[in-house]
């Protein structure tokens, strides 16, 4: 393995070199990667990341793998959209979309974190790979591992979406369904763990997982010419993501690659399981766990890993963390995907209900650079829209039929009368 990262302690700064450990053994508190930026100076540079390929790994001269590794998967570097008409229902001026709903190969952001999760198992002599999942990270380890020729195990609540059931299965994973939420399938995977030679991505292969998701904030500020926005709205579920967008951003500054600038963060939760959104209005570290209730259930996390963190990392920017109901959620979803024709799934959907509330409530300006983040796919949580729209009986193939069927959705839909008028 390479010299230029360690695992350290979040808290009393212990260091445990590179092993398949995410636990202090000294005060229980969660490890992570540092980097020697010294180092990576000479080599994470504008030029060296231009030459690199067009994905997630143009930027692993800052990710936790050897330097003789051979990526496999082709993850990240998803499109950085200009969201205008989205922004002129909400009263945005300068909102962009970043879009992982098209994330290779599984269509979330999690495809990103399991790709370095696994280079690391592959490091480590694992043969065998699982994680504890609310339906993304279980296929894209799924996927993964079935690239690499891993065996897998992945437990899941057993009300996950069929959509994700499906997209993990397909890939020959071994799937198991646990009588509970996300919560007791995480306290399984660590007794797992613990009692099998397996890495488990999202146990003692944490850290590394983590990292991967650098490559978020790394993406945004290339796309935006090395640049970092006013502000950043992210979903929450473990909360590992918006504190690892945050660290990104500071290791491009502390790297000189961008201008050092004040950026805010927001989380966006469900209503159902919203405990670090309920700490930041608290103004605390502490999060109090909960039982998740809501159908965004790729957020539903009662007790997140890393929501002191997140929480801290919001707060400290100057940001804030906003939760929205299911009604909201579904809403949401609909009105992306009427105004930017961009499906996201649940996730997406409390990400973008948020966005809209931070700015109704002036908390963001409309003229301040946004970037809301899409995490995943619609087409995994379709089940969400049963019933949302009619379907119309089939009409005869004849002219006639077809205007009034023209007549018909002009008078219950009067602002698609101009558009559907015969010429």
């Amino acid at each position: 393995m390479t010299t230029a990262y360690d695992l350290r302690c979040r808290e009393c700064g212990k260091s445990y070199g590179v092993q398949p450990l995410s636990i202090c053994d000294d005060c229980f508190s969660p490890l992570e990667v540092v980097f020697d930026l010294d180092y990576a100076r000479t080599r994470f540079t504008r030029q060296a990341i231009s030459q690199g390929p067009l994905n997630m790994w143009r930027y692993r001269a800052l990710l936790p793998v050897a330097d003789s590794y051979e990526p496999q998967t082709p993850a990240g570097f998803t499109p950085l959209m200009k969201a205008p008409r989205l922004g002129a229902h909400i009263g945005a001026r300068n909102l962009y979309i970043k879009n992982d709903a098209v994330c290779l190969p599984t269509l979330s952001f999690k495809d990103r974190v399991v790709a370095v999760a696994l280079a690391n198992a592959q490091a480590f002599g694992f043969d065998t790979v699982g994680c504890s999942s609310t339906g993304n990270l279980a296929n894209a380890v799924a996927a993964g591992a079935a690239r690499l020729g891993l065996k897998t195990f992945i437990l899941v609540p057993s009300d996950l979406e069929p959509a994700k059931i499906l997209n993990t299965q397909v890939y020959g994973a071994t799937l198991v369904r646990i009588e509970g939420n996300y919560d007791h399938c995480n306290r399984l995977c660590s007794q797992i763990a613990d009692r099998y030679n397996w890495g488990f991505v999202n146990v003692n292969l944490r850290p590394y997982y983590a990292e991967g998701s650098k490559t978020v904030g790394f993406e945004i500020a290339e796309q935006l010419g090395w640049r970092l926005p006013d502000n950043i709205v992210c979903p929450m579920a473990g909360g590992s993501l918006i504190t690892k967008i945050r660290k990104a951003f500071s290791e491009l500054v502390a790297l000189g690659l961008v201008e050092d600038r004040p950026v805010k963060f927001f989380g966006a939760q469900a209503t159902g399981c919203s405990p670090i959104s309920q700490a930041v209005k608290n103004d605390t570290d502490v999060i109090e766990p909960q039982r998740p209730n809501t159908i965004a259930r790729s957020l539903a996390i009662g007790n997140p890993a890393d929501g002191p963190y997140a929480s801290r990392a919001i707060r400290a920017s100057g940001g804030w963390a906003e939760d929205v109901s299911d009604v909201e959620i579904v809403s949401a979803i609909q009105e992306l995907a009427e105004t930017e024709g961009i499906f996201t799934e649940t996730a997406g959907g409390v990400t973008t209900a948020v966005t809209a509330r931070l700015y109704a409530h002036g908390r963001i300006h409309p003229d301040e650079l946004t970037v809301a983040c899409i995490t995943g796919n619609g087409l995994k949580t379709t089940d969400c829209l049963q019933g949302a729209y009619r379907q119309d009986e089939a009409i005869r193939p004849r002219l006639s039929d077809f205007e009034a069927f023209v007549e018909e959705h002009s008078s219950t839909s009067p602002e698609l009368s101009p558009a559907l008028s015969p010429v």
